[in-house]
């Protein structure tokens, strides 16, 4: 394995929402209004299409109203007969914390969140984490590892930051160690670069307080990290 990168590490913010930034917009409320048979949605005005969208989902029995939104946002990824199962579990599991397929958490939780706000409380109640994290390394190089595939070594350090008992470090120890952490894209939700300068980079971290609630009790700390190494197939 390529020598590990070392870094400061600074939480300079943390934050605990019920919902991602932007998630559901204008365009998700219409497009759901048509999947249940509204008719023109283009008349409604902007101000009252989350309203309009509202209502109209709670004209449907709790686990249906699911079904219709888990339909349209991963109606590509599981069977109608997985959607149909998942919409009766979503009143009482938190999905995005619970299900074994990671790269869809992100999905249930938007789902969650706007049926939990649909029905007053129905369904459970979504909590994530947003937090900036600014890394400074040892030399301007340090931060090549960030260049592709960021989130692997961005969940490297973020581990050191918090203890062995935290999920991550329980979950994932192999792949913390290893060169492979395909993992690591599915829990951090969203990763996007606030600042960068010579050997610093900030970036603004959306993921599931499941996974990294635990770093906000993280102090500055040092960690070193590396990136995967991607594996090319032969012809």
């Amino acid at each position: 394995m390529e020598s590990k990168n070392k870094f400061a590490v600074e939480i300079l913010s943390f934050t605990t929402i019920k919902e991602i930034p932007g998630s559901w917009n204008n365009s998700d409320y219409k497009a759901l209004l048509v999947k249940m048979d509204y008719d023109n949605p283009d008349e409604i005005s902007e101000a009252e299409l989350k309203e309009m969208c509202f209502m109209s989902i709670t004209d449907y029995e709790p686990a249906e109203a699911a079904k219709i939104v888990l339909e349209y946002l991963i109606e590509d990824e599981l069977t109608d007969g997985q959607i149909e199962n998942l919409s009766h579990q979503m009143l009482t599991e938190k999905l995005w914390e619970e299900n074994p397929k990671l790269d869809l958490h992100i999905s249930f939780f938007k789902a969650t969140q706007l049926l939990y706000d649909a029905y007053n409380g129905k369904f459970p109640r979504t909590e994530a984490v947003q937090f900036q994290l600014k890394l400074t390394g040892e030399t301007p190089e340090s931060l090549s590892i960030f260049e592709e595939n960021p989130e692997a070594p961005i969940v490297r350090i973020l581990a050191q930051g918090m203890t062995d008992h935290n999920l991550v470090n329980r979950l994932f120890g192999d792949q913390l160690e290893g060169t492979t952490f395909e993992e690591a894209k599915n829990i951090l939700w969203e990763l996007k670069t606030i600042e960068k300068k010579e050997k610093e980079i900030t970036f603004d971290i959306v993921s599931s307080a499941y996974w990294l609630d635990d770093i906000k009790y993280a102090d500055n700390y040092e960690a070193t990290s590396h990136p995967d190494i991607l594996v090319t197939e032969e012809e």
